[in-house]
């Protein structure tokens, strides 16, 4: 069996990602923000799609699913907490679901902070989670419903995934999120490196998702609020770990 994955600029600053199996020929796409982006890069690789995901109810996220629902004939898959808030579901999931897209397995992770329905979706066949607004490259959505516990229990079970993992989140805010990452570790000479990775694709119009998890947790301060060094930088040594995580997400919310 062979996974690939496609990431997929739509709007402004979104992605949705595609994944195919070559094997069952089976192809799914992860939120579709703008259906005609989805359509595009479809028919040029000649995949016919299967199956929709969706893993937040916010419209930049959703705006395309009916459209490509209609022609494409695919299924729909989102979190059973939010079936009231999404597109028609085939599918209804909850937390420790998982189901097939062709060969490959998909475990559901519900991560709310973000949103309280949000969920992610973990491929291990192919070194995976798709994070949308959960956990994002250098940083980690706003707390638009849920609170700073919620999503620092949300990150936690993220980043006990495999280091190696792909997290293939759903928006261009790396280079931003560096520029506040660096005023709680400037002397962190992994997350200047990135930094400086980041500016480079960006400057060749290259996207920065998806990233690797080894990359988040040497790099995101959001996911490293429990290591004491980060306590002693926000001024907060010994606090408990999501009190952190709070103070970090309020000072990016100010940033």
């Amino acid at each position: 069996m062979t996974l690939e994955i496609v990431t997929v600029p739509c709007l402004s600053d979104n992605y949705a990602f595609l994944l195919h199996d070559s094997t069952t020929h089976a192809t799914a796409v992860v939120d579709v923000p703008d259906e005609t982006a989805v359509e595009a890069e479809l028919e040029r690789r000649g995949w016919d799609l299967t199956d929709i995901l969706i893993t937040h109810h916010h419209a930049d996220h959703i705006d395309g699913v009916e459209a490509l629902r209609a022609t494409t004939g695919a299924r729909v898959t989102g979190a059973a907490a939010d079936s009231h808030r999404l597109p028609r579901l085939d599918r209804a999931v909850r937390d420790g679901d998982d189901f097939a897209i062709g060969s490959a397995e998909v475990r559901v992770i519900e991560v709310p902070g973000h949103t309280v329905g949000h969920v992610a979706f973990h491929v291990p066949q192919a070194g995976a989670v798709f994070t949308a607004d959960s956990l994002m490259a250098l940083g980690c959505g706003r707390l638009f419903e849920g609170t700073a516990a919620q999503m620092w229990g949300s990150l936690s079970k993220l980043a006990a995934l495999p280091p190696a993992t792909l997290v293939c989140s759903g928006h261009e805010y790396t280079q931003s999120n560096g520029r506040f990452a660096l005023t709680i570790e400037p002397e962190n000479a992994d997350l200047l490196a990135r930094v400086g990775r980041v500016a480079e694709a960006r400057a060749q119009g290259r996207p920065t998702v998806p990233s690797t998890l080894a990359e988040e947790l040497a790099t995101n301060p959001f996911l490293r609020a429990g290591l004491p060094g980060v306590k002693a930088q926000v001024g907060m040594a010994g606090a408990p770990d999501a009190e952190v995580f709070a103070e970090i997400r309020r000072r990016k919310d100010r940033f």
